[in-house]
């Protein structure tokens, strides 16, 4: 998947589709723990707010009380106070049950979002997403989508709580004095929009850099670590190291910057707040609604306008991380409404014999030259075809078109009589087995990574798969951590034939399966895949020192005739093998030398050797 062909992320994997694809259904799904969270979080600032308000209040109608001794008696202390501590117990309450409910459906949320990413993901291929990087797609996976929680937990949640907040707050305090809310509304509201105004153009470039510098950062750290090797070969390791510092440096510049862009805004929310309390205090002196002179009613307005400050302070830092929050979003919505690079039917036939045939099939990468150029071939039902050629002469593209990685740009590819288009994913899934030059190993068990390939195997059948792939010596429960690490290059070759001989499937395509493994492993695993096609006993020998010996001396060719090649896949599964060495030759029922895209050749082993130099050149080489 990860090729120097094709487009990048950017024009590879953009659509025009909208944002709200995904984004809708995604806060639909978990709207119910959303909206309890806000809720929770409107609670949280209302008891607060009251909690303050009502304690001014009761302070200063219990000193006005207090001035003679009649209102003293008469004064109703105990209601107060238990409204204190009603309240002061619901604000813990609810403030805890607020960042347990916010914070939980800000993690759902994201865990689905990384599903719905991995489900986007997988269908676009290698025509949107071919000249990748890993670490391009580990960020978008991983790091964009954390940035989203501040989608809903620090931009949705205090925003929506400020406005419902100051609209119960406003409703309430009409009761007392139109007048003061309406100002008070006002001035809260210009507060906040003086506040998009300054932190969000001052922190727009700091946060998106901040974003684009940890990508960045996350992209190299990512080669770096998988590039050690050669590196530390060509003695360049203090070079990239020092690359990254500067990359490093870059992100932690914008992050200062919005540390510093924070406590500015702090600084400036409680200047207008500070401004707002003070308007709202002479305001006040003169007295609140109908009461001459002002008394407990205004401490309890006072003491509103003060607690106000909880509405806004949450703001201050929403609005600067705005930006930062966009670019993550942006980034997430390119790779979510991509659409997919091959279009597959969700109900298709069955393969059921594997027949394939390409019809004058040609291919090129977008924007390079053709890759394959009229390419007919037929490839019977159980038979055995090799394609041999050079790097670069297009094999591998080939079995790309094969597996509908990528599409043809002219001509046709039938299976079974129909054309592939006609196929599901999961059918053509089903039919092909690949065995390719890189075999992936999970973080797993060995049971887990041999599973894979057949859920249904039992134990003894993998104990028994891993014996005839010399692996018998692993046990099945060993975990094979990241990348097989415990693997050797060629334990990871046999581990990617083991899995294919678990499975059953008509067709198996073989990309250099024995690359790597010397030349006595290589003619036993040729000989089980062999086997494993044509249905026979993977065990037999008799074609085992014809496989060893065929790339020796000269002359034999005549130990390999042409009987021995004819007829031994015809009972079994159709084969393709794509390999620029000759091994095995002998073995197949027709071989295809391809050349800048062209078939150049095509006979058994035996026509080959006596008709096409090239071929018998190469083979006594």
């Amino acid at each position: 998947m990860m090729t120097s062909r094709g487009p990048g992320m950017g024009a590879g994997i953009r659509s025009n589709t909208s944002s709200s694809d995904w984004l809708w259904p995604l806060l639909k799904r978990h709207s119910l723990m959303m909206l309890l969270g806000l809720l929770l979080s409107l609670l949280a600032l209302l008891t607060g707010m009251g909690l303050l308000s009502l304690s001014g209040w009761f302070l200063s109608a219990t000193a006005l009380a207090g001035l003679t001794v009649t209102t003293a008696q008469a004064f109703n202390f105990f209601t107060p106070a238990g409204g204190v501590r009603a309240l002061s117990i619901a604000r813990t309450a609810s403030r805890y049950g607020e960042r347990l409910v916010t914070h939980e459906a800000t993690f759902r949320a994201l865990t689905t979002l990384r599903s719905l990413a991995w489900q986007a993901l997988l269908p676009l291929g290698e025509a949107r997403l071919g000249g990748v990087r890993r670490g391009e797609l580990l960020n978008r996976l991983v790091a964009d989508i954390d940035t989203l929680d501040h989608l809903y937990l620090r931009l949705a949640v205090p925003l929506l709580s400020f406005l419902l907040g100051l609209l119960t707050l406003l409703g309430m305090l009409a009761w007392l004095d139109p007048a003061l809310a309406l100002i008070l509304g006002t001035g809260l509201l210009f507060s906040a929009l003086c506040l998009l105004l300054l932190t969000y153009p001052l922190g727009r470039k700091a946060a998106q850099g901040q974003v684009q510098g940890r990508r960045n950062y996350r992209v190299a750290l990512l080669e770096f670590i998988s590039a050690q090797g050669e590196l530390a070969l060509f003695g360049a390791t203090d070079r990239y190291r020092a690359a990254l510092d500067e990359l490093e440096l870059g992100w932690q510049h914008c992050q200062r910057q919005l540390a510093a862009l924070a406590g500015l805004s702090q600084g400036f929310t409680i200047l207008l707040h500070g401004a707002l309390v003070l308007l709202i205090l002479l305001l006040v002196s003169n007295g609140v609604g109908s009461n001459q002179p002002p008394g407990a009613l205004a401490a309890l307005v006072l003491f509103v306008a003060l607690s106000t400050m909880e509405l806004l302070s949450p703001l201050s830092t929403a609005f600067a991380q705005l930006a930062g929050t966009l670019e993550a979003a942006n980034r997430v919505d390119d790779l979510l409404t991509a659409p997919p690079g091959v279009e597959f039917v969700s109900q298709g036939p069955t393969v059921t014999e594997g027949r394939i045939e390409l019809r004058d099939v040609d291919f090129a990468y977008p924007d390079c030259a053709p890759v394959l150029k009229g390419i007919s071939l037929e490839l019977a039902p159980g038979s055995c075809t090799a394609l041999i050629g050079k790097t670069g002469s297009g094999k591998s593209s080939l079995l790309a078109l094969l597996t509908r990685s990528w599409e043809p740009v002219h001509g046709e590819i039938l299976l079974d009589g129909l054309p592939l288009a006609a196929y599901s994913e999961a059918e053509l899934r089903r039919a092909i087995t690949v065995v390719s030059q890189r075999v992936h190993v999970f973080s797993a068990s060995l049971r887990d990574n041999l599973l894979l390939a057949n859920e249904a195997a039992t134990d003894a059948e993998l104990t028994a798969v891993l014996a005839k792939v010399d692996l018998g010596h692993l046990a099945l429960d060993a975990w094979l951590g990241d990348g097989g690490r415990p693997l050797s290059g060629g334990e990871t070759r046999r581990l990617g034939i083991a899995r294919a001989l678990l499975r059953d499937s008509p067709i198996l395509l073989l990309d250099e399966p024995t690359e790597g493994l010397d030349r006595h492993t290589e003619a036993q695993m040729l000989r089980l895949l062999l086997a494993h096609c044509r249905g026979g006993d993977e065990s037999a020998s008799e074609n085992q020192d014809v496989i060893e010996n065929q790339a020796g001396a000269e002359g034999l060719a005549e130990r390999s005739p042409k009987a021995l090649a004819k007829g031994e896949c015809k009972q079994g599964r159709t084969l393709l093998m794509i390999s620029h060495r000759l091994t095995a030759m002998a073995q197949m029922d027709q071989i295809c030398v391809l050349e800048q895209g062209q078939i150049v050749a095509r006979g058994d082993h035996g026509q080959l050797l006596s008709e096409f130099a090239p071929y018998a050149r190469q083979y006594r080489r």
